[in-house]
């Protein structure tokens, strides 16, 4: 590619990427509004309705997270009465976070969610999981960390 066609914005990788991610996390939002949760509030409690109890460390970097971001979102979920955050018995230092039972109940409610965003998507089946698959390999490679 020519020097003075590398910065056209046809030419990026980083355009429709955020282009994408920004139409796919606006049309969760009344989706989302309904249940009361932002995205990261949605896509933390995923991951506790799948794991239970979790470490800190451990949703910062199942969510690719920072730590600080974390932190105020999980204290607005625990006022919501969704998880519980302890400090663990062993190290101090390590936040253990757990779903409550009123937590639980939520995901009945989520899961209008994911199915409705899925009869929507303009992929076919084998596009979107090859989409997704792309994805999850640029996130676990170099880009990824």
């Amino acid at each position: 590619m020519e020097d003075d066609e590398l910065l056209l914005l046809d030419n990026q990788v980083c355009f429709p990427t955020y282009a994408v991610a920004n139409k796919i996390v606006r049309r969760y939002q009344p989706l989302l509004k309904e249940l009361d949760l932002t995205y990261t509030q949605y896509i933390t409690m995923m991951v506790m309705w799948e794991k239970e109890v979790v470490h800190e460390k451990e949703l910062v970097e199942r969510l690719y997270l920072k730590a600080n971001t974390l932190t105020d979102l999980l204290k607005k979920l625990e006022q919501k009465g969704y998880i519980n955050i302890n400090k663990d018995n062993i190290d101090k230092r390590n936040i253990i976070i757990s779903i409550t039972e009123e937590g639980k109940k939520l995901k009945e409610k989520a899961i209008n969610v994911p199915k409705t965003i899925q009869d929507e998507h303009w992929l076919s089946d084998d596009e979107f999981k090859t989409f997704k698959k792309l994805l999850y390999k640029l996130l676990e490679g170099e880009w990824g960390k």
